[in-house]
């Protein structure tokens, strides 16, 4: 079997390897099978560390031995557990975890140089995956001189609107755009993005699959769903924590917010992991926008996608992990904090519990637990007085 299939198991060819497979899923999981076991990692790194990668390391390199076969088997076993646990929010992370690892993975493959490392699996070019999405004639490189990768390319409009994202912030609105010959300037980066895009679309297509819970094939699977709603119940969708100390935020929030309060713009990653917290830990939009008063944020771009992360249940996207945020270059492990939390909220709540109720200060009793109408109409403007932190 095609470890280029394991590695990219929403890929076209993928699918049809595992229609063409020796044993159908039915008989996997009846039988407990490997790929059923890595399907349960699978979902549960997913939704609560927000990467599908084998605990034992990355697919394909030397810390791991997962089997070609099992792991890509384990994808379509996959989509059923999540399908199974019949939750919206999960499927939806699962679906940005199964992304954000392809798109981890594409990233190296592109960075490999194949004429100085030998590499334990194929690899696929940048060609390779937007021809997979359809997008060969929406992208065209810019000219570069010599053999340098182009730093910069063209996306045809549709395309373009119908991948970028809100979280992305306000760069990417049409408006901040050079835009011509129906065509939107964008960086390499931002093109890798628009990927990621596409692939979590892929993803999420058909989900969940309409199964007869304690019938066939979800009988079989019962036991492992129980397991994951166990995790879930203790560990996913706990409400807020619903108290804003600036004094207990992690470090790398802390840099976000000291650098925008130093009057530098934040770069779309960066923005989307600072509101995603914030929401995270319950503020509301009115809140967030009086926080970041006094900061290079604008009043509108908060809104617009504070709006747009907070949902009923609080935060429908949380912020990404520390390893993701590592990647980035917005976490440091300042203090080894990752052996406290491998994310941010699971961060501050840990500090929340560990520090003195009584010597806690809520920022929102110090400051009106919403901004009002005349703080979020100074907010947009620029005017009033700035809001201590």
């Amino acid at each position: 079997m095609d470890a280029l299939h394991a590695k990219y198991p929403f890929f076209e060819g993928a699918r049809d390897a595992v229609a063409g497979a020796s044993a159908s899923l039915p008989e996997l999981v009846a039988a407990d099978a490997p790929a059923v076991d890595r399907a349960r990692e699978r979902v549960e790194r997913a939704l609560l560390e927000g990467t599908v990668e084998p605990e034992a390391g990355a697919f394909g390199s030397s810390a791991t031995d997962v089997d070609a076969r099992a792991e890509l088997l384990s994808y379509p076993i996959a989509r059923i557990l999540v399908s199974l646990l019949d939750s919206d929010p999960a499927i939806e992370k699962y679906a940005a975890a199964e992304a954000s690892t392809a798109l981890d993975r594409l990233r190296a493959d592109l960075e490999r140089d194949d004429g100085l490392r030998s590499t334990p699996t194929p690899t696929v070019d940048l060609d390779d995956a937007l021809a997979e999405f359809d997008l060969s004639d929406a992208v065209r490189a810019e000219p570069v001189r010599g053999s340098r990768d182009p730093s910069h390319y063209r996306m045809a409009v549709g395309p373009y609107l119908r991948l970028s994202s809100p979280s992305w912030g306000d760069s990417w609105r049409l408006v901040n755009r050079a835009l011509a010959d129906g065509a939107v300037r964008i960086t390499r980066e931002e093109l890798l993005e628009a990927l990621g895009a596409a692939i979590e679309a892929r993803v999420r297509e058909g989900l969940p699959f309409e199964l007869e819970a304690g019938e066939g094939i979800a009988a079989e699977l019962e036991s492992r769903v129980a397991e994951l709603k166990r995790l879930l119940s203790e560990r996913t969708y706990a409400g807020p924590i619903d108290v804003v100390a600036p004094a207990l935020f992690p470090p790398c929030m802390e840099n976000l917010i000291g650098k925008a309060e130093r009057g530098v713009e934040l770069s779309g990653p960066e923005s989307f992991a600072l509101m995603a917290f914030l929401v995270g830990i319950g503020m509301s939009p009115d809140e967030v926008v009086a926080f970041c008063v006094d900061t290079s944020l604008d009043a509108e771009g908060i809104r617009y996608q504070t709006e747009y992360l907070a949902d009923d249940r609080g935060t429908q996207y949380p912020p990404p992990t520390c390893e993701t945020l590592s990647n980035y270059g917005i976490c440091h492990n300042e203090d080894d904090h990752m052996r406290v939390a491998a994310d941010p909220l699971s961060y501050y709540e840990t500090r929340v519990n560990e520090a003195d109720g009584d010597e806690i200060v809520d920022w929102r009793e110090e400051h009106g637990r919403a901004a009002t109408a005349d703080e979020s109409g100074d907010a947009a403007t620029g005017e009033g007085e700035p809001v201590e932190k």
